[in-house]
């Protein structure tokens, strides 16, 4: 039985107009009907989706699936299955794999183990540098051509200014996006926490607001200057978020998003030295945190994501300066994002645009249509349904999260992506 008929969900497709209850018809790898006619779901089989939404699949921009470089951690299968479970259709690998995403060699390893693992799509962002390092360029129209959707320096700050600039350029030239993480090298760089009081208190180095900020002004400067299209990962500051409202507000050609634990925690979140909450870039201040959250409600922050950092049990029972930092973030990547909507944060349309439809734009990727012939790439959410997040019942190999205990909103009870799908 190929068919699948989703039978009374309420269809959330802003992009499209579409905010009602619908039935829809597919296949794996084709939409076959909106609201098909009586008798157009004979064979097929029906999943009554009355109090369900149905929703475009969510999209992730930074997800470190640990392959290559560290699968005992996890691995393109592990990750990409548990994503397509937990309603996320497309993720995004960052260049720092083991080896560096700076050879067609290595893009190719990850995109064919990505289909081998069938389930989310997983798009490469391809290394700025050789290596990610400070000598010199990578070869980036060969890295495009071998299927990276943009080019970045996403974990590995850079100090070399002029190596950056003509990085920017050569990928302007190229009309290739570039994701950045604005991180100066230097400051902050044994830091652990937020410098502040909280890590004063405990006796942690700290990683101070201009370690962003520094970093931010210089990469913003080079990308007006380059003509670059540029989506800044991981904003953690209030300054930033204002840098970024005025780059924005002076026309240039930039996107930004935010990590759900800076949406949600703050430095106080590390006591009593927390290795769970050992994350980089690190919880901040309140006052931080509220500014992130009115950029995101505002939309001068563009995307949520996860940050997906799975660690095995060992890299966090570690003290907190010697943990590994990061936190798992596909299994309460729904969760927390609904829960934005039941604090009046975000209503379900702005939900959905910073979770599923921005990020699109962001990659350039298609919006998901629902005509005929179409590409499936939604999700059927139960939003009703409450589940406490545990750890030995998170589907990523990583258990590491700041959030376990949380009783978080939502459940997929079905996922498609292209010929792909998951029923439960």
């Amino acid at each position: 039985m190929n068919r699948i008929l989703i039978r009374g969900a309420h269809a959330r497709f802003p992009h499209l107009g579409i905010d009602r209850k619908a039935d829809v018809l597919f296949e794996p790898g084709r939409v076959l009907a909106l609201d098909p006619p009586a008798g157009a779901e004979n064979g097929a089989r029906i999943v009554n989706a009355q109090g369900c939404w149905l929703l475009p699949g969510l999209v992730d921009l930074a997800a470190r699936l640990r392959e290559p470089g560290a699968s005992y951690k996890a691995d393109i299968h592990s990750e990409a299955n548990a994503a397509l479970l937990r309603g996320i259709t497309h993720l995004v690998i960052p260049p720092d794999t083991e080896p560096v995403v700076d050879s067609t060699a290595v893009v190719e390893l990850i995109l064919r183990r990505a289909r081998e693992a069938r389930g989310a799509t997983v798009h490469v962002i391809g290394a700025l540098t050789r290596g990610l390092g400070e000598e010199s360029l990578s070869e980036m129209a060969g890295l495009r051509a071998a299927g990276c959707i943009a080019v970045g320096n996403i974990g590995r700050p850079m100090a070399n200014h002029a190596l950056l600039r003509r990085a920017l350029q050569y990928a302007a030239s190229l009309s290739l996006p570039v994701h950045l993480q604005s991180v100066d090298p230097w400051i902050g760089a044994d830091g652990v926490a937020h410098e502040g009081r909280v890590s004063a208190l405990q006796g942690l180095p700290g990683i101070p607001e201009t370690a962003e900020t520094l970093a931010l002004a210089r990469d913003l400067m080079l990308v007006e200057e380059a003509g670059v299209t540029a989506h800044f990962g991981r904003l953690s500051t209030a300054r930033g978020v204002a840098m970024l409202a005025e780059a924005k507000a002076r026309g240039l050609p930039v996107s930004a998003d935010v990590v759900m634990p800076n949406v949600f925690l703050n430095e106080h979140d590390v006591m009593p030295f927390r290795a769970a909450a050992h994350l980089k870039p690190p919880l901040r201040t309140v006052a931080d945190r509220d500014a992130l959250r009115a950029a995101l409600a505002n939309g001068v922050i563009d995307a949520l994501v996860s940050d997906h950092q799975p660690h095995d049990r060992d890299g966090k029972l570690r003290p907190f300066p010697s943990a590994d930092p990061g936190a798992s973030g596909l299994d309460s990547f729904l969760g927390l994002g609904l829960k934005l909507i039941q604090e009046g944060l975000l209503d379900v349309t702005r939900w959905i645009d910073r979770a599923a439809l921005a990020p699109r734009r962001i990659l350039g990727i298609g919006l998901p249509e629902l005509s005929e012939g179409a590409l499936p790439d939604f999700i059927l959410v139960d939003p009703g349904h409450e589940e406490r997040l545990l750890p030995e019942t998170m589907l990523s190999r990583g258990r590491n999260t700041p959030f376990a205990g949380w009783v978080l909103p939502g459940r997929v009870l079905l996922a498609a992506i292209a010929d792909r799908f998951y029923l439960r």
